[in-house]
């Protein structure tokens, strides 16, 4: 039992991580109508831009963390000008699927370049030592102890920014009901640009903070794709509090998985988590049907 919650536990805290660039996937695809597989990639750059002001600079984590929402959330803006906005602007039946293959292209085409830059090795980030913290007889690393701070203050934030802010409510108006939004005089176009920055900026947080634990190299994105789009299809790619549910679902039963199963099959959870979503659910456990 003592095994069970100790992995129950670190499900939690991988969750919490994987609900940022969870619920920026969901955010866009809600705003925008598309999967925007490109937030791989920007998970990686907002990872890569952490690092290089942590060790170059010396800055602390905290505003490396910025720096990492800041750099990818303004290279979301300027990929999505560059290879995205034309086609979503397309009044095509399969406009969206066009987007969506155009955004696979884009995520190989920046994870190309962080390689080309980056090159192809594994950095660490410049922090102190750190001893696991015990805590009721579970033991976690402070690492971890601080990435669950971190994810939980920026998604508590966000869902404040959502709830009481002008921009949050038009956000969300956007993708409640786009037309009706467009007669109460919100501009879909500059919330589309909001979105792609707060989205993407999430996949650069979340992608930074899983470099803290790991390391950082032209993967890091790619790495959690599978599970932060199976996050999003299990709360259902429509609801943002479904994202962070289908997070941590996700993260506690990759854990779990470890019990039974080597670690190196214990991606093919979000392969399950998907099947058996799509075919029990399609609208995800908190998304709305039609």
């Amino acid at each position: 039992m003592h095994n069970f919650l100790q992995h129950f536990l670190n499900g939690i805290i991988s969750g919490s991580v994987l609900a940022l660039p969870a619920l920026g996937l969901t955010l866009m695809f809600s705003v925008l109508g598309f999967a925007n597989f490109a937030f791989a990639a920007h998970a990686t750059l907002g990872a890569v831009a952490g690092y290089l002001v942590n060790v170059t600079l010396g800055w602390p984590v905290p505003a490396c963390l910025l720096v990492a929402v800041l750099a990818a959330g303004a290279a979301g803006i300027v990929s999505d000008a560059v290879a995205l906005r034309g086609l979503r602007r397309m009044r095509r039946i399969d406009a969206a699927m066009m987007v969506a293959i155009a955004s696979i292209a884009l995520n190989m085409a920046l994870e190309s370049a962080v390689r080309f830059f980056f090159g192809n090795d594994h950095h660490s980030f410049d922090l102190p030592l750190m001893r696991d913290v015990t805590i009721a007889d579970f033991q976690v690393s402070q690492q971890q102890a601080i990435n669950l701070g971190y994810a939980v203050a920026m998604l508590l934030l966000l869902f404040g920014f959502f709830g009481f802010t002008r921009a949050g409510k038009a956000m969300r108006a956007v993708a409640d009901n786009p037309d009706l939004a467009r007669l109460k005089g919100i501009s879909a176009e500059k919330v589309a640009l909001a979105v792609t920055f707060v989205g993407m900026g999430l996949a650069g947080a979340g992608g930074m903070l899983l470099a803290l634990e790991t390391s950082v190299d032209p993967l890091v994105g790619s790495r959690i794709l599978l599970m932060v789009f199976a996050a999003s299809v299990v709360g259902g790619l429509t609801s943002i509090p479904g994202a962070v549910a289908g997070a941590l679902l996700i993260g506690v039963a990759q854990e779990l998985s470890l019990l039974v199963i080597s670690p190196t099959y214990s991606s093919a959870v979000g392969f399950i988590a998907i099947a058996f979503t799509l075919t029990l659910r399609p609208q995800g456990l908190f998304g709305r049907k039609g």
